[in-house]
């Protein structure tokens, strides 16, 4: 690293935990790609099948029993036998390789399915497959295997062998917890030991049942009171929660389960299904905040459904906000908006936030008007930033500046300060102050009425230039600015037809901007792009017209 980054790197590491600091010094200097010691021999499996069916495996995942497997929309097709080192589409699609939910597509027969984890046993003796998080995904993936009658056909002498992997892969894992990174690595980590600790019987089984203590404590700290994930990203609280409901299946099969585990399970999964229904569109899908895209995780019909089968009921925040997430959602008439008031959040672990503070989302009826920009990857570079941006998100930009310091593929130095002034029935105010510009202050003020949807901006301080976008969902049809440039026309796909009356302090105009729905896809669609020397205060109204 050059010197001009190491003020930039200091902002960064300034907020870690004391913990994480020491535990990155340890991971510099270990081989965490490699296997750990077998302990023990192949442990017996506790029960033969899970106490209600496992959910399918996602959406993003596609194989066609034979070699070619699509994974977060990247297809490869593998010669010959399958080279578990490959990463020609980055780390993630590397990751998801290893966590072998693809093994469990409807078109893979039994025999392919031992085939290829018999194949993973004798040959991936290092790189990806070994990295905790993969591990701790291919734990569940290969149980969900075992404990679902049918999924594989495997002899006494392998179905040993897979028992004895797993064995493995869970001792490497329970000593190599990810205190670095925190957040849903730790969570899914302890969510894989206590996994297998209950699937299996035996003295191992007991050493990795007994860190549910250290998972419970996780529930504890990352579930916040309103029943929102820590990181605020609806895709990967969608994908903890589809965790935690696996562990609370596979706890009520076992017969085994502490009952303090059992009732901080069916808690959490409670409070996070009602969480989950706050940041759900009227469409039935998430919102777009954070790191978050389609089908990475479970639509949340489905978890409702799964829930449900393992009776879990709903337990919906207090006023129905995510006040702990900064998120809000107001719905009146046929309008329904969301809105992101946070900072940079956990401070420890800000590698999921985007520079969308006092950013919304807006719904007509079903219809999306106002989205998110999605993401498409994480590996470093235009697209990542891009989707990260200020300018990617329905705020303001001040001087050309990010809200926060975002760098590389996950790091955040300087961070905005974000404020709620107050929340009422149909009502918001929240201020934001951009790292870099500290002495200037954003406050908006949402207000959501039966007809119309207001959104008022004060600004206060110096700045040289503001510029505010409003990217278009996915529904908008046709965006037309009007003559004078201070109303836009929305045609929706369904012949709905909208307007947005604009702040005459902009200078306006239709710009075609990047739209990331699904990991590995990009799209076009338009924005409102408005440029201004200065605001005092500006107020934009989305109401519905006759055609």
């Amino acid at each position: 690293m050059k010197l001009s980054g190491l003020p930039r790197l200091f902002r960064t590491l300034r907020h870690y935990r004391a913990v994480q600091l020491a535990a990155q010094v340890r991971h510099v200097l270990s081989d965490e790609g490699r296997p750990g010691v077998p302990r023990g021999d192949a442990p017996p499996l506790a029960f033969d099948r899970a106490r209600v069916p496992f959910l399918p495996a996602p959406a993003h995942v596609r194989f066609d029993g034979e070699r070619e497997i699509e994974l977060i929309r990247r297809k490869h097709r593998f010669e010959g036998e399958i080279d578990w080192q490959f990463d020609g589409y980055g780390p993630l699609w590397a990751f998801h390789l290893h966590q072998f939910d693809w093994a469990r597509s409807a078109e893979a027969s039994p025999e392919v399915r031992a085939r290829f984890v018999l194949d993973w046993i004798g040959r991936c003796e290092r790189g990806h497959g070994w990295a905790p998080h993969p591990i701790s995904l291919r734990i569940l993936s290969w149980a969900k295997l075992l404990l679902t009658p049918g999924m594989l056909r495997l002899d006494t002498m392998q179905h040993e062998a897979m028992r004895a992997s797993l064995a493995q892969q869970a001792e490497t894992l329970s000593q190599r917890l990810e205190v670095r990174l925190q957040a849903n690595h730790l969570f899914s980590n302890l969510v894989g030991v206590v996994f297998a600790g209950l699937v299996f019987e035996g003295p191992q089984a007991e050493r990795w049942l007994a860190l549910f203590p250290q998972l419970v404590g996780e529930l504890d700290e990352q579930i916040l009171a309103d029943g929102s994930h820590v990181e605020r990203c609806p895709m990967y609280h969608g994908l903890l929660l589809e965790n935690v409901l696996d562990l609370l299946n596979v706890a009520r099969a076992s017969g085994r389960a502490p009952a303090s585990l059992c009732s901080a399970l069916e808690d959490a999964a409670g409070r996070m299904l009602g969480a989950h229904a706050v940041w759900t569109h009227p469409d039935g899908e998430i919102a777009l905040f954070g790191d978050s895209a389609f089908d990475i995780a479970q639509p949340p019909a489905r978890l409702r459904e799964y829930a449900h089968a393992l009776e879990v009921a709903a337990q919906p925040p207090a006023n129905g906000q995510l006040a702990n997430a900064g998120i809000y959602r107001f719905a009146a008439g046929p309008f329904t908006l969301l809105a992101t008031t946070a900072a940079p959040a956990p401070s420890y672990q800000p590698g999921h936030a985007h520079c969308d503070a006092l950013s919304f989302e807006l719904s007509y009826g079903d219809e999306r008007v106002v989205s998110d920009t999605g993401v498409s990857e994480y590996i470093p570079g235009a697209v990542r930033s891009a989707s990260r941006a200020t300018s990617s998100h329905a705020t303001i930009e001040f001087d050309g500046e990010e809200q926060s310091e975002i760098w590389s593929a996950h790091r955040v130095g300087g961070r905005a300060r974000c404020a709620v002034v107050s929340v009422e029935a149909g009502r918001l105010v929240a201020n934001c102050s951009p790292w870099s510009r500290p002495d200037t202050l954003h406050e908006r003020r949402f207000s959501v009425q039966d007809g119309r949807v207001e959104i008022e901006d004060l600004v206060r301080g110096s700045h040289r230039s503001l510029q505010i976008t409003l990217p278009m969902g996915p529904d908008v049809a046709a965006l037309e600015l009007g003559e004078g440039a201070q109303a836009a026309r929305i045609q929706l796909r369904s012949g709905a037809l909208l307007v947005i009356e604009l702040p005459a302090e902009f200078e306006w105009r239709v710009e075609r901007r990047p739209f990331f729905p699904r990991f590995g896809e990009r799209m076009e669609r338009d924005a409102l792009v408005g440029k201004a020397a200065a605001l005092a205060n500006g107020l934009m109204v989305f109401r519905a017209i006759d055609g």
